[in-house]
């Protein structure tokens, strides 16, 4: 299984920017998916951040969320088919009309996923492409107290290394012959005996890494930050983002 939210190197578009032009990019795209409801625009706004990654050579690992998506646009369905009921009703899921489908509620779900996929894909292009020392420099240059500095950039990297600590405890279950059974509710069963020692193990780390962030001195970093060097190609991508910003305002707060 292949790390999530892991940086992978490279040298070409994306990972020549610097890494203020991708946190703007991330922002940009965050804010414009939050202020369109349009289901066209987000899915413009989507194919536009996937060949963005093209052209960076990091297509592939963009793609490899479309599942989890895909799982967060069904269960989206079922939320407000049961909490919605607006819009013509197309089916019931059970007889005598009980909890019945609508356009309203599928219109919202399929709106909702499309945001999330915006704000998916625009922040793991961000972290996939970006350094974290060099992520770290731009939130001490944004003025980021060093302590949220280093926890957001803790955060982010624990997620691997807990996918990694849960395939190893699922692994170690299975070889001591722990077997739920197949299916939906065989994965819900093994879900408690992985969790648990997941999330001990995650606190003791936790408290290791503090004890050894303050004995290194790391805090003090914020007070040596780096200059940041910028190019044409940053220029030319915080334009074509703030012009999509700048669309999705006019169209849904002017037009």
């Amino acid at each position: 299984m292949e790390d999530i939210m892991q940086y992978i190197p490279g040298n070409r578009f994306v990972h020549r920017l610097s890494p203020m032009t991708k946190i703007f990019f991330a922002v940009g795209m965050m804010f414009a998916a939050i202020f369109t409801s349009n289901p066209l625009l987000l899915l413009a706004m989507v194919v536009f951040v996937l060949a963005f990654a093209a052209i960076g050579g990091l297509l592939k690992p963009l793609i490899r969320q479309v599942p989890l998506l895909i799982i967060l646009g069904l269960a989206l369905v079922v939320l407000t088919v049961l909490t919605s009921a607006s819009g013509d009703v197309l089916f019931a899921l059970l007889p005598n009309g009980m909890f019945p489908v609508t356009t309203g509620a599928i219109m919202f779900a399929v709106q909702m996923a499309l945001r999330f996929a915006v704000l998916i894909f625009s922040f793991q292009l961000l972290v996939i492409s970006t350094q974290p020392r060099d992520l770290v420099n731009a939130l001490y240059t944004l003025r980021i107290p060093g302590d949220y500095a280093l926890m957001f950039l803790i955060a982010i990297r624990f997620i691997p290394t807990l996918q990694r600590e849960g395939v190893r405890i699922n692994e170690a279950q299975l070889s001591r012959g722990y077997f739920p059974g197949g299916g939906v509710i065989g994965k819900l069963k093994q879900l408690g005996p992985v969790m648990l020692p997941l999330m001990l193990n995650s606190l003791a780390k936790a408290d290791t890494l503090g004890l050894t962030i303050d004995m290194r001195g790391y805090r003090k970093a914020s007070e040596h930050r780096r200059k940041m060097v910028y190019h044409a190609a940053d220029l030319v991508t915080v334009l074509i983002v703030a012009a999509i910003f700048a669309g999705i305002v006019y169209v849904t707060f002017i037009l």
